[in-house]
């Protein structure tokens, strides 16, 4: 007999065990939830602890949700007093034939709208049809994971026939000027022209960004039009303050003026992140150094974070306490990525790389050494390196990092050996 695990992975994943994190692509394709309200009933610990996980989770930012021990009785009592939610996600461990009927008394107290997912401890497929026929709107075989969950939400109540949201990948310096936006600049066209596919870089750095000019670009509008009038942000008035910087690249650009003080909120940027992944299939984020609310809430809720540090003992201390915050800000994503930049300045005391990486325990997805004339005359004449030298092996390693931010490669574990041997995962000759 066809088992309803099976289904179920056929439709969302294979089930994980409640203590397990959620695998490097379980969730990759799963879109912010709406603003919803859940309610889940838990009987067990493994359960609880799935649901806690999910309430971290950044693509439930919106929702809100409760999490409650006890059973369907439980939930009866609850809701015999109180509306209820949009979606009740229930455990059960009752068998089978009774389990209709505890859910019958829960049927005549719910709203006609509201959704329920039931987290069983049998696999039946008899019992699965049954629960569907009668309204329920997924079965689940415990174990569950967080995982399995999300996807079973997202099922229901995000729309399948809509269009898939752009990737977002954040760029951000453990330390001021050590050339995180000249590598997200240089990401960024390189993503368009390697893979011609749409890339909008946004530079998030409203009183000093560089973007417009490493791009020779003077845009008369751009960022502070998008964030400070978020009511008139659609796709078309995106459009008309996207700057072309090439055949698939648009700069959405910073003011980079000081006629007043950007106090931003928390959100500020949320409005504008919306309207850009319904835009573009990538979305590159030039962020500032800083640590505030809205970076915090931003970096929580992007695909992918890339830290880019030079090797020398702030930018170790540093990259680890971004490193520790991020992993705690985003529990159920990858880790960030790392980047060291300016390796081998002359004259420079520098922390070994192999060492800086294992005080912060990760491998970099590239180490770009010190090159001043190359990356200067860039800077100076609004070019990006691949433009300068397309072979230089600077220009490699920026099309390694578009591969491995984009998922179209992974990272190799370097051997033991120094910088040299770091330099060769990188594909230099």
């Amino acid at each position: 007999m066809t088992s309803i695990q099976y289904s179920i992975d056929a439709a969302h994943a294979a089930a994980a065990g409640p203590d397990e994190g959620p695998g490097a692509g379980e969730l990759d394709n799963v879109r912010p939830l709406p603003r919803i309200s859940i309610h889940a009933f838990c009987e067990s610990e493994g359960m609880f602890q799935a649901m806690e996980r999910c309430a971290s989770d950044r693509r439930m930012s919106k929702v809100s949700f409760r999490i409650n021990n006890g059973s369907i009785q439980a939930a009866v009592n609850m809701f015999s007093a109180a509306p209820t939610p949009n979606l009740i996600i229930l455990e059960t461990s009752a068998p089978p034939s009774a389990l209709m009927g505890e859910l019958a008394p829960l049927a005549e107290v719910c709203d006609p709208s509201t959704k329920v997912i039931v987290v069983g401890h049998h696999n039946d497929i008899t019992l699965y049809r049954e629960l569907i026929r009668n309204g329920i709107s997924e079965y689940l075989v415990a174990p569950v994971s967080m995982a399995d969950v999300l996807n079973a939400v997202a099922a229901i109540f995000v729309d399948p026939e809509a269009e898939p949201l752009g990737r977002t990948i954040a760029f951000i310096g453990a330390k001021g000027g050590v050339g995180s936006s000249t590598i997200a600049h240089n990401c960024a066209w390189d993503i368009s022209n390697l893979f011609s596919t749409e890339v909008v870089l946004a530079d998030l750095d409203l009183p000093y960004g560089t973007a417009n000019i490493n791009f020779d670009q003077d845009p008369p509008q751009g960022m502070a039009e998008a964030v400070y009038t978020p009511e008139r942000l659609d796709e078309v008035f995106l459009d008309r303050l996207l700057a072309k910087c090439s055949d698939h690249l648009s700069l959405l650009a910073a003011p980079s003026m000081l006629d007043r003080a950007y106090d931003l909120e928390r959100g500020s940027f949320q409005p504008m992140m919306e309207v850009l992944q319904r835009s573009a299939p990538v979305n590159v984020l030039d962020v500032p150094h800083a640590w505030s609310e809205w970076t915090r809430t931003l970096l929580s809720e992007v695909d992918e974070v890339i830290v880019t540090a030079v090797p020398d003992l702030a930018n170790l201390r540093n990259a680890k306490n971004m490193f520790d915050a991020l992993k705690k800000l985003r529990p159920n994503d990858r880790p960030p990525h790392l980047i060291l930049n300016q390796v081998g300045m002359p004259k420079r005391p520098e922390i070994a790389p192999n060492d800086f990486c294992e005080a912060i325990e990760t491998q970099p997805i590239a180490i770009i050494p010190f090159d001043a004339q190359l990356f200067g005359a860039a800077a100076n004449s609004g070019r990006m390196i691949a433009e300068m030298d397309k072979k230089s092996p600077a220009a490699e390693t920026f099309s390694q990092i578009a591969h491995v931010v984009t998922g179209r490669a992974t990272v190799k574990k370097p051997k033991k050996g120094g910088l040299g041997k770091m330099l060769g995962m990188l594909g230099r000759k």
